[in-house]
């Protein structure tokens, strides 16, 4: 006889459904102490809640709630003393000026894709994004009207493409003699490019209200005209000839008739032998990952026809460029997939 009992299932909790409402308060939480700079403050210098409190403005009790709650997400630390701190991540990601923080792009999701998401009912009904700027076309153009709304998403974007920096100068850049980063705003990525491979002459294409940011960031770092900028709307405008041209955390922007034009326009301006990177939070099977089918629902509620694709999808639409599509991975999983489209011509 076979005495093992087949699992109890769980029984269904309310907590569930409670632990996801949460979330909403959380990020609340989050923006907020990030709008007050509270990581900043308490960089290597612990303080009570009352401290805090007058420095910040705030008032008692709820300061002291505030931090706690903080604490209870794991963000700050809460000593027996009564001081707080922050805890490793905060302290990593969290302060201001540190070549990790994450603040610009929180800045960005408070003012530009959590207002979106609002509409998610109306976007699913509609297939319409929620902004106006890009029902008529392109978000990109209000979004850099507001300068401090501009600051936080270049900082955002510098956020996003560090990690992938090295993944990108990893590849076989030997053969090759220069680059444009299409869409590579103020110009982190093609710096670091050009800094691990000096044998190569880069460039970032990008609307031209970027021209400035480019420059002054260009200046920050040091670089001495490695990378040059072109302004232009990659929809209307030719793109620089290159060997290769980069699209990272581009395509996902916009519809597949649109993915398919730009990849035609690079096509046009690849040198004979080049290739093109192409880099989005890809996904191959029926059940993606969490973080691309929410990047994929930011994207339908902020952009113009933009949304997370398969590495299928994008092959396919390589091939329709003209491209030969390889995939150098990793697949299914919440990196970015890199696909490379090469040009036999």
């Amino acid at each position: 006889m076979n005495d093992q009992h087949p699992p109890v299932p769980e029984e269904p909790s309310v907590g569930q459904v409670m632990g996801i409402l949460s979330g909403y308060w959380q990020t609340k939480l989050l923006f907020t102490a990030v709008e007050s700079d509270v990581f900043t403050r308490l960089s290597g210098a612990p303080a009570t809640a009352e401290d805090l409190a007058r420095s910040l403005g705030y008032r008692m009790p709820g300061a002291r709630d505030f931090l706690l709650a903080l604490a209870g997400i794991g963000l700050l630390d809460a000593a027996d003393d009564g001081t707080f701190r922050n805890s490793p991540a905060a302290e990593r990601y969290l302060v201001s000026g540190r070549p990790e923080f994450v603040g610009g792009y929180l800045k960005f999701c408070e003012s530009e894709l959590n207002p979106a998401w609002e509409g998610l009912s109306a976007s699913l009904r509609t297939g319409e994004p929620q902004n106006t700027a890009a029902r008529a076309g392109n978000p990109y153009y209000s979004l850099y009207e507001d300068r401090e709304v501009t600051h936080s998403f270049l900082e955002s974007m510098d956020m996003f493409n560090t990690p992938l920096s090295q993944r990108v100068s990893d590849l076989a850049w030997g053969e090759r003699h220069s680059f444009v980063d299409v869409g590579g705003a103020r110009g982190n990525l093609a710096h670091h490019l050009v800094t691990t491979h000096p044998h190569l002459k880069g460039a970032v294409f990008d609307l031209p209200q970027l021209e400035q940011p480019f420059t002054a960031y260009m200046k920050t770092l040091g670089d001495q005209g490695a990378v040059s900028f072109h302004g232009g709307d990659f929809f209307t405008d030719p793109l620089p000839e290159a060997d290769v041209l980069i699209f990272g955390h581009v395509l996902h922007n916009w519809g597949a008739e649109d993915r398919v034009t730009l990849l035609r326009q690079a096509h046009r301006a690849i040198r004979p032998g080049g290739a093109v990177l192409v880099y989005d939070p890809m996904v191959s099977n029926s059940r993606p990952p969490l973080y691309a089918t929410l990047a994929s629902l930011s994207m339908l509620v902020w952009s113009a026809g933009g949304g997370e694709y398969s590495v299928g999808e994008c092959h396919a639409w390589l091939k329709e460029a003209g491209f030969r599509p390889e995939t150098i991975g990793p697949e299914d999983t919440p990196d970015d997939v890199f696909v490379i489209g090469h040009v036999d011509r």
